[in-house]
């Protein structure tokens, strides 16, 4: 079968021949793969710098980690690979899959599970969500952080805030719901300024953050409180795309309800995973095939994968591979 392959770490994905995957037990079946998307978590552990990058094979690795499928009775699903997914062919769990509406593109449904994880996952189980809150996201104009918009408007947010660099997406943001924006490209004084005063009208309940660094600094520092009772505010870590350490005055912690944590592979309980499976992803490919979440995408045939792999994806779209 034609596959994307790796043979050492932070090489480019070679498109080449490989040995189509065989079903171990039960609970492995193969499926013909028909789109994949590709993240910046498959990017991380191709270059091996994610935390869950596995050894290098010198018989090359097929990589992607999930799929938008056909199973031999014709279902179309998504997936979860056990063998890498950007090929002809692909190993999955059983488990792990979910039946996509015949109402949406293979390709949206490919770009979507990853930002719904990304987004839905911190919204639901590490936030907890409740309608008429405040949520602010930073790092908004990358595709995850337009799909966390909708989710959290889906979900009740009350007021959306977003950050982020690139004005362009910025604006467009408020076409999905966003109450306001504030670019990041402002000096420091002025980002904290609009940020203290959106807290002081309308306290944030819950921080969705993707970038991590200075702009969480930034953030943390407006919520330091003064003595009085303060809003819970539950601020999650779901990204470092701005750097992976941050400086966190213990006074902040001292001064404020704030709840910190991550949402990310790892983090989530087994529970969680399931229910991503059995409620989350079902519920949000259904909202897309009723045209009422939007995915913004940029098609590639898998034989261009080395000379695709790196290449910028505008206006936060995210790639997806046909096979």
């Amino acid at each position: 079968m034609k596959a994307a392959v790796v043979y050492k770490k932070g090489e480019l994905p070679k498109y080449a021949e490989f040995p189509e995957p065989i079903a171990a037990n039960e609970n492995e079946v193969l499926i013909s793969v028909k789109a994949v998307a590709i993240t910046n978590l498959d990017k991380g552990i191709v270059s091996g710098q994610h935390y869950s990058s596995e050894n290098e094979n010198q018989n090359g690795t097929v990589i992607g980690s999930d799929a938008i499928g056909i199973l031999e009775n014709g279902t179309k699903v998504y997936a979860r690979g056990i063998s890498g997914t950007i090929a002809e062919k692909a190993l999955v769990e059983k488990n792990r899959m979910v039946i996509v509406p015949n109402g949406i593109d293979n390709e949206i449904a490919a770009a979507m599970p990853n930002s719904v994880a990304g987004s839905a996952m911190a919204l639901r189980f590490r936030a907890g969500i409740k309608p008429g809150e405040t949520v602010l996201i930073n790092g908004a104009t990358g595709f995850t952080g337009q799909m966390a918009v909708q989710i959290a408007k889906y979900y009740g947010a009350k007021k959306i805030i977003v950050t982020g660099r690139n004005e362009k997406t910025l604006q467009s943001l408020l076409e999905l719901g966003v109450d306001e924006i504030i670019s990041l490209k402002q000096d420091d004084e002025s980002i904290v300024a609009q940020l203290k005063e959106i807290h002081q009208n309308t306290p944030i309940d819950i921080v969705l953050d993707y970038l991590w660094g200075h702009s969480a600094e930034l953030i943390l520092s407006i919520l330091k409180g003064n003595g009085n009772f303060t809003t819970k505010t539950r601020y999650v870590s779901i990204g470092s795309m701005s750097g992976d350490l941050i400086q966190l005055s213990a006074q902040i912690l001292r001064s404020v309800d704030l709840q910190l944590s991550g949402s990310g592979l790892g983090s989530w309980t087994k529970e969680e995973v399931k229910l991503l499976f059995s409620e989350v992803l079902p519920e949000m490919f259904l909202l897309a095939s009723q045209n009422k979440l939007k995915a913004n995408i940029e098609k590639v045939n898998l034989i261009d994968i080395e000379k695709m792999w790196n290449s910028e994806v505008p206006d936060g779209k995210r790639l997806v591979v046909i096979i």
